[in-house]
């Protein structure tokens, strides 16, 4: 089936009304995309936050009329024109491998590889983990996943404990798994982060070490290796219970943060951890420590 598509600024218009009108014309979904270069880098706890200036895109069965969806939204906004706005066909394709074009074999560190299932990596020496991210964040192509994998390669991980806080695809312990941790626990508030890492944990034939939820563990259970790849701020109000499940000696890894955030991060983590300077890459920076 061939589908079409309708994109449109939405300036200053009330959203639920441009939501309410594409639906009526038959929507099948819609999506938010920031129309300049103005990225949402932090929002606050429970905010979901638009772009200053923001594109809606409604995907549309190929016969829908967009002459009869212009004239709707002008009506309905009382507008004598409509902000700029342009239309694609869309031919059929499997949408769910549409993420493939971009996703290629990419090496982190020595050994590590992450892969789509469907495409070989050349290197006998090779540790691979094998991907479809579905609906969850993390492929290794954003700086703050690739600096958690290089840190991966870089640990002895034979017999270790890992705790991977922000779990996304379950990229990052589904690794930790292949180079030999002994377990790993992904936590996830995000459903869909926790099927997707389900799912390739089954792919990867990781399934039985790795444990999945949407809290942290007791912090009676305690961990070699901590990862956590969220947002500066949150691991701020997470430093102490962060801390607490890593054992002493144990190694603290901490990503999301922009450069500018790291003396923020690490001054609240200073009475539990003693960091080595920051790995940065494109202003990303990761940060790694020992637990006193």
């Amino acid at each position: 089936m061939d589908w079409r598509q309708f994109t449109m600024n939405l300036e200053n218009l009330d959203i639920e009304q441009v939501e309410q009108v594409f639906h009526r014309h038959g929507a099948q979904s819609l999506t938010y995309s920031d129309a300049e270069n103005d990225p949402v880098l932090e929002p606050g706890p429970g905010e979901t936050p638009l772009w200053p200036h923001t594109e809606i895109t409604g995907l549309f069965f190929d016969n829908a009329d967009f002459q009869a969806l212009r004239d709707d939204l002008l009506q309905s906004l009382s507008l004598q024109t409509l902000p700029e706005h342009r239309t694609e066909q869309l031919g059929e394709r499997v949408w769910e491998r549409e993420w493939l074009k971009n996703f290629k074999p990419m090496r982190f560190g020595n050994r590590l590889w992450v892969s789509p299932s469907e495409m070989p990596v050349n290197d006998d020496d090779a540790v691979v983990v094998r991907l479809d991210p579905g609906l969850a964040f993390g492929t290794g192509t954003h700086e703050t996943t690739a600096l958690c994998l290089q840190l991966i390669d870089a640990l002895d991980l034979r017999g270790k404990h890992v705790l991977d806080i922000g779990c996304g695809s379950g990229i990052l312990a589904i690794a930790a798994l292949k180079l030999d941790a002994r377990t790993a626990h992904g936590v996830d508030t995000d459903t869909q982060a926790i099927t997707a890492s389900e799912q390739n944990a089954i792919l990867n034939g990781t399934a039985g070490g790795l444990t999945l939820t949407s809290e942290l563990p007791d912090d009676s259970q305690q961990f070699d290796v901590v990862i956590a790849n969220i947002l500066a701020s949150t691991l701020i109000s997470m430093a102490k219970d962060i801390s607490a499940r890593t054992v002493h000696g144990g190694t603290i890894a901490l990503s999301g943060i922009l450069a500018e955030q790291v003396d923020e991060v690490a001054d609240a983590f200073v009475h539990w951890v003693t960091f080595q300077p920051p790995a940065i890459q494109n202003n990303w920076a990761c940060l790694t420590g020992t637990r006193n």
